[in-house]
């Protein structure tokens, strides 16, 4: 179904020369990304430095991609934190905004076991009107959501889909069989995308889709189409470049996007700009995947 698009961007959060949010360049990036492939766009998910964007910024910017990109994408808004009432105000917040979905991440730190972590979700889920998408990333989190919780959440009318970067396709592939045929996975992994679409995902969260939108949308298509033989020629370049452009997210794929001619500025601390060496990288990255 992929009612949030096949191709969705985790698009990066432009801070200006002084760290301050630009909400300008995030429009015009926005639109770009939209203009080149992607049918969707995450605001504020891992690769956007969520858990450095402070709620103000996080109302302003919702606003900003939603204006720029109304009609012609759909918007998903990262609204999941440790805590389940700031998750619920986030996810309040993203409704006024206007989005489409929101994602809500596994609780980070304090690693709640499986009963009280079905309970998070459902309760963020009945505090809003929007569609509701669970984001399981146990590298961030340190923790899994159980194939049995993700079925037995898949039960709440607004919990409508998954981005799964677990890592672990035999258990995606369990899950897959279990949920219901209208439950939305999505891969949350460039590299695993063709895998994912075997077992039935309807798309990708990207962070590669900044330089390459219309190639994945190419991969995706092929797939959908049945030449399987083009999906796997794409997956295997995509898989290559993303040792570079991946490295440390979003350090590697901020310095891309710069080099593609946007200015969005150094990730916030605790992490740093990327180095000479790592730069060199990414330009030789992009160079073979022709973004360059």
């Amino acid at each position: 179904m992929a009612r949030f698009g096949r191709v969705i961007t985790a698009m990066v959060t432009p801070f200006r020369a002084d760290g301050s949010l630009d909400p300008d360049e995030a429009q015009r990036l926005a639109r770009h990304l939209v203009d080149h492939g992607s049918e969707g766009i995450l605001v504020c998910g891992s690769t956007g430095e969520g858990s450095t964007v402070t709620d103000e910024e996080k109302a302003v910017l919702f606003r900003a991609v939603v204006d720029a990109v109304h009609g012609d994408a759909k918007v998903m808004a990262g609204t999941g934190t440790y805590s389940t009432e700031h998750s619920i105000e986030l996810t309040r917040m993203a409704e006024k905004a206007g989005v489409d979905v929101a994602l809500v991440v596994t609780p980070y730190y304090n690693r709640p076991p499986q009963d009280a972590l079905l309970h998070h979700f459902r309760t963020v889920a009945e505090a809003t009107n929007l569609p509701v998408l669970l984001y399981d990333i146990p590298g961030r989190t340190a923790l899994k959501i159980d194939v049995d919780t993700i079925v037995r959440a898949a039960e709440h009318p607004n919990i409508v889909g998954i981005k799964d970067a677990s890592g672990n396709m035999s258990l995606t592939t369990l899950m897959a069989a279990l949920v219901p045929d209208d439950f939305e996975i999505y891969s949350g992994d460039d590299a695993e995308t063709l895998a994912y679409q075997s077992v039935g995902a309807v798309g990708v969260i990207s962070v590669m889709s900044h330089a390459i939108g219309e190639l994945l949308r190419e991969q995706v298509d092929a797939f959908e189409s049945g030449n399987i033989a083009r999906a796997r020629e794409i997956q295997f370049a995509v898989r290559r470049a993303q040792t570079v452009l991946l490295a440390n997210n979003p350090i590697s794929i901020k310095a891309a996007v710069k080099m593609l001619g946007f200015n969005v500025g150094d990730p916030r601390g605790p992490l740093r700009p990327a180095n000479a060496d790592e730069e060199e990288n990414v330009r030789a990255a992009l160079s073979e995947l022709g973004a360059l």
